[in-house]
């Protein structure tokens, strides 16, 4: 099991303690909360993310070899989600990444809790993680040679 596996079982942990669904919604409220503010210079067209019913900007960086990401969004559920795939994301190579299902989601019930276009503004999120990922991996190949 990888550290992005590892991340997951304790954020499927962690809302497996309420079944109640007001409870879990309080999790993601607080992971929001808990985000680092995003540096204003990402705030544009560029990084936003679309598929996404409100406005969620996503910025990475490569460092050592992994991924770090940065995110803001203007609902606090949006940002919520953003926060979770964050903390999986963080500090994990590319490769961890592109081969992680990210189906904590289905796991802890939050893909039946969604709307469709919340749930399409996850999947686009996903994917754009995703994207920066290969992007690395692309580039330095590219550069080994």
């Amino acid at each position: 099991m990888n550290s992005i596996e590892e991340k997951a079982k304790k954020i499927e942990e962690e809302f497996s303690l309420f079944d109640d669904w007001m409870d879990k919604y309080s999790i993601l409220i607080d992971k929001a909360k808990n985000l680092k503010p995003l540096n204003p210079k990402y705030k544009t067209p560029e990084y936003l993310i679309s598929g996404c019913q409100s406005q969620l900007w996503l910025a990475c960086e490569y460092i050592d070899g992994k991924l770090y990401c940065f995110a803001d969004g203007d609902a606090i559920i949006t940002k919520g989600m953003a926060a979770i795939v964050l903390e999986l994301v963080n500090g994990e190579t590319p490769e961890n990444i592109l081969n992680y299902d990210f189906d904590v989601f289905e796991n802890i019930g939050l893909n039946a809790h969604l709307s469709p276009t919340r749930s399409n503004g996850l999947y686009s999120l996903i994917k754009q993680v995703k994207l920066y990922a290969m992007d690395y991996l692309t580039n330095n190949k590219e550069n080994d040679k």
